[in-house]
């Protein structure tokens, strides 16, 4: 199966800073999303760390003999350690921190995804867009549960409350899951700019319009920032081709 991908990150309207960082494996190998928090300098460097932590790891230990679960665990857990290491060298950083998706193609094993946070995975196919990953905060839960409905949790004051993140000492567990795909699929991985600003129905119309991705990726990020662009926006489109 071939893979085409494109990727953009673009600070948005409000904000002056771009605290998103992403990266994309020039092999098609692996896709990271991180958007730190903290402060413009403490948000940047995280979802910096992070992203260069995870793909340093990952290049030195493509070939090991880890599993590929085991290879994805690491490293974030090795990006967790090093934006704690930040934290204690430099203390007006202490409350930074950062969420991380990353998607990873290691042959023999089938595709993972990894993330943390609420940066998110989406699986396009055919006409149906699905949500893979599951927010981890506080208006997710809350949802899950029933306490709150989806419409609430939209503009919920605590929905940008995360309930897990790397820059934590308490980071004990990394969502991993294997990915389902087949030939003409559609991946997503994004920033919370993004799915602030669309809802799952807006997002499925622009991944289905008969164009390059990287106009695709660009008309994400354009209509994000016409409802209003209060977050940092990062996109990844990863396709399935035959």
């Amino acid at each position: 199966m071939k893979l085409n991908f494109t990727g953009i990150s673009d600070p948005g309207l409000i904000r002056a800073n771009n605290q998103d960082a992403y990266y994309i494996d020039p092999e098609g190998r692996f896709f990271i999303v991180a958007d730190g928090m903290g402060g413009h300098a403490g948000g940047e460097q995280a979802s910096r760390i992070a992203t260069q932590e995870i793909q340093k790891y990952l290049l030195e230990h493509w070939k090991s003999d880890l599993s590929s679960q085991e290879l994805l665990e690491v490293a974030l857990q090795q990006a967790n350690e090093a934006i704690l290491q930040d934290q204690q060298n430099h203390p007006e950083r202490a409350d930074m921190g950062t969420t991380a998706v990353v998607v990873i193609f290691r042959s023999p094993d089938s595709p993972l995804c990894a993330h943390i946070g609420d940066s998110r995975l989406y699986r396009l196919r055919a006409s149906q867009l699905e949500q893979i990953t599951e927010d981890h905060t506080w208006v997710a839960r809350a949802t899950k549960i029933g306490d709150i409905s989806a419409d609430e949790a939209r503009n919920h004051p605590f929905r940008h409350v995360l309930s897990r993140c790397l820059g934590r000492e308490d980071l004990h567990q990394v969502d991993i899951q294997p990915l389902d795909l087949k030939t003409g699929d559609c991946l997503l991985l994004c920033s919370d700019g993004l799915t602030e600003e669309l809802i799952d129905e807006k997002i499925s119309s622009y991944l289905q319009e008969k164009t390059l991705m990287e106009k695709i990726a660009l008309n994400l990020v354009e209509a994000a920032k016409e409802q209003g662009g209060h977050d940092n926006i990062t996109v990844i489109l990863v396709a399935m081709d035959d």
